[in-house]
């Protein structure tokens, strides 16, 4: 059931007009039913793995939490007749127990995610082994399910389990409000990464009818359905064009699919994201931002502070933090202090935790090694500019050009082009030829190539040319009136004359200019494969 079809938008309508004619204390059980009415249409099979990760994590938590309080107690009521040492030998033995229970919960969803995304690229690795060495004989591939959301849920849940186990706060003890925590229907598709102790605050109160929320809400929707159909699914034809044949398309056609590429992903993602946040407001609860204006970034270690920003908060408090400071990195450390000096042994743990981040954020992306290569490029990038941050001090102590408007537009047009060109490895999908194309791309570019008809041959007519491009100004404009307040809040301030207008308007260009596919159904939002 895709967002933007119109089994969704009945969906939608039925269950708000049921939210708020029901009894409010009723409200989260109505959620969960329909969240999982949303996810077995896609397949009794997919509802299966959910409701497995959510049940073990469920009572792993539960466990856990016993023993926290378990802990508490027994240290309270033995408090006086305990020494140092048997209250440390006591801590010790109730905590290996939690840890097992957290290893048995991550070894047993991270493994069902592992073997079902994972396995068929295991197998191709392996066979070009065999085949370098000579062997004929082949494994053969697996035809398994990949659950719709997996990759979400299951970070959704193990990093439940995993603040359970840090003591961050106690276990949900109704396995039914956990359910819904897990399997909230606009998170499942595309994020974003939600934390139960944000989300517990809203997504179990009662809501009464409030009509300014609910309208920004739909305002919201609104906008992420323009920025889908109007934009993401328009430029999707030209891309895929480009992309199909990268023998006809090359030189500086390689640059335009790069940056058509940058903006049907910006817009195919946010606009989701856009569309969860809208749902999840109608019903009057808050999920986290995702994104905050990342092409208006100066570098790329800002840029990913700004794009899929719940993912990124993931991978740096779950992984992150504890690579970087757990004792066999102390001990690489110190090893490096002695051999190779202190400024390699204190970043040397930062450089390994960065690394191990970007490599798992690219095989997150996807089970092939395009994604490898572009996780572990970020993580590189990232690493060479904070080294080279002396230089630039340097540079700008002698050049006062920080702050000018036209060093600020320099910096951000650069972070836009270096992170479309790491895209291009999302777009081609090969490695060697991801490389290869982006050497055409620098060597044989010519304006002239623009003329030479085929700018005309990728799907897209002069209209959607023109729709493009006006589309992507109002992006600019939107995204500029953002930066010092909320838009829709300024909207609301506006007289009612020209707020309906510009509402209106904005439904009217999403209804009758909006790319629409067979059947009167989008295509796919990219971040459905993840």
């Amino acid at each position: 059931m895709l967002f933007t079809s119109y089994e969704f938008i009945a969906f939608l309508i039925l269950l708000f007009i049921l939210y708020y004619a029901i009894p409010a204390r009723h409200q989260w059980k109505l959620l969960l039913l329909a969240s999982y009415v949303f996810y077995f249409v896609s397949g009794w099979k997919n509802g299966l793995f959910i409701l497995l990760t959510t049940v073990s994590t469920y009572f792993l938590a539960k466990g856990i939490d016993k023993l926290h309080r378990e802990q508490a107690a027994y240290l309270k009521e033995h408090k006086k007749e305990m020494s140092k040492e048997e209250r440390k030998g006591y801590k010790a033995k109730i905590k290996s127990r939690q840890w097992r229970l957290l290893l048995m919960g991550l070894f047993l969803n991270f493994g069902i995610l592992a073997v079902l995304k994972y396995t068929n690229f295991a197998i191709a690795n392996v066979n070009g082994l065999l085949s370098f060495w000579g062997t004929e004989k082949r494994l053969p591939f697996l035809n398994l399910l990949l659950p719709l959301g997996i990759s979400f849920y299951t970070f959704i849940t193990m990093g439940y389990l995993i603040d359970v186990y840090r003591g961050k706060y106690p276990a949900e003890t109704c396995l039914g409000r956990l359910a819904l925590f897990v399997s909230f229907f606009p998170q499942l598709i595309q994020g974003p990464i939600n934390r139960y102790d944000e989300m517990k605050e809203t997504l179990y109160t009662e809501h009464l009818f409030d009509a300014r929320e609910i309208a920004f809400g739909l305002e919201r929707v609104l906008w992420g359905f323009f920025k889908k159909l109007v934009i993401a699914d328009r430029i999707l034809t030209g891309v895929t064009t480009i992309i199909k044949a990268p023998e006809v398309y090359d030189g500086i056609y390689v640059f335009v699919g790069m940056m058509f590429y940058a903006l049907q992903l910006y817009a195919d993602f946010t606009g989701g994201i856009d569309i969860t946040v809208g749902v999840a407001q109608v019903l009057g609860i808050r999920v986290r931002e995702n994104f905050i204006r990342p092409y208006f970034s100066k570098n790329i270690a800002e840029y990913w502070r700004r794009w899929h920003i719940s993912l990124g908060a993931w991978f740096t408090e779950y992984i992150f933090y504890p690579v970087s400071v757990c004792q066999p990195m102390l001990n690489f450390s110190r090893f490096c202090r002695k051999h190779f000096g202190d400024y390699v042994g204190k970043r040397m743990p930062v450089y390994v935790a960065s690394l191990a981040v970007w490599f798992t954020t690219g095989i997150w992306h996807g089970a092939s090694w395009n994604f490898i290569v572009w996780g572990l490029l970020n993580g590189i990038i990232i690493i060479l500019s904070q080294e080279c941050e002396p230089l630039y001090a340097r540079f700008h102590s002698r050049f006062s050009v920080a702050g000018t408007w036209w060093y600020s537009l320099f910096q951000v047009v650069r972070t836009v082009l270096l992170m479309s060109s790491l895209r291009m490895l999302d777009c081609y999908r090969n490695v060697p030829l991801t490389f290869r194309m982006f050497g055409d791309m620098l060597l044989h570019s010519r304006l002239s190539q623009l003329f030479d008809g085929r700018l005309m041959s990728l799907g897209l007519t002069m209209s959607d040319y023109l729709v493009l491009a006006l589309g992507t100004v109002v992006l600019i404009g939107v995204s500029l009136a953002g930066r010092n307040g909320s838009v829709r809040e300024k909207l609301a301030a506006r007289p009612a004359p020209v707020r309906y207008a510009v509402i209106y308007s904005l439904f009217l260009c999403t209804l009758i200019i909006g790319a629409y596919g067979v059947g009167y159904d989008s295509s796919q939002f990219i971040y459905n494969q993840f």
